[in-house]
């Protein structure tokens, strides 16, 4: 991977080694839009973004699918302010967009246990799409505790927590351009 990326001096004494730098992201995102333009292109996908930590990804991601696609947000937590899946899934926002007979790719940040997207993907099933996938920028190596089927995935890291391009720690970096290693003093657990 690209280690040419440095952290910005107001991160530097939180932030570890860059895990996916800028560019790679860019080259990744794009060609994950290059598939799905393939994958749906008689019929163009909701892209559903999980806020807020896949809104970088969002963004990126439906300017490189070069169909009509329709875009909507959901907030769900099961974090609040710590760095480890609590189990209990909330809420927070539902979408606007009626589901039935579309298909549907839930576009999501950073895949730890899976419990939050297992969950997430039935309550959106029941609302009778064509199809319900996942488009994962990251998925952590080994944190799974389900089974998952996911269509696309942009890159599978080591378990360690990482902040930036939308992921977070108490709010903070997720306007970093790259992905970093979190190593700061103080973060929630």
């Amino acid at each position: 991977m690209d280690a040419q990326q440095l952290p910005p001096v107001w991160a530097n004494d939180v932030l570890g080694d860059v895990v996916i730098s800028e560019s790679e992201i860019a080259s990744r995102v794009a060609e994950l839009g290059a598939a799905i333009t393939a994958d749906y292109a008689g019929d163009p996908p909701l892209l559903v973004g999980v806020l807020k930590g896949a809104m970088a990804f969002m963004v990126d991601l439906a300017r490189k699918v070069e169909l009509r696609v329709d875009v909507d947000f959901m907030a769900v937590s099961s974090y609040g302010s710590a760095t480890q899946s609590s189990g209990i899934v909330r809420i927070v926002k539902d979408l606007e967009a009626d589901l039935t007979d579309r298909h549907v790719i839930v576009v999501e940040d950073i895949v730890d246990s899976g419990l939050t997207l297992n969950y997430l993907r039935k309550y959106l099933l029941a609302r009778k799409p064509k199809s319900v996938e996942v488009c994962a920028l990251l998925v952590k190596e080994g944190e799974q505790r389900v089974s998952l089927d996911l269509k696309y995935v942009g890159f599978t890291i080591p378990p360690t927590f990482v902040v930036g391009y939308g992921l977070d720690v108490a709010e903070q970096f997720r306007n970093l351009t790259g992905i970093f290693t979190y190593i700061g003093e103080g973060r929630h657990e």
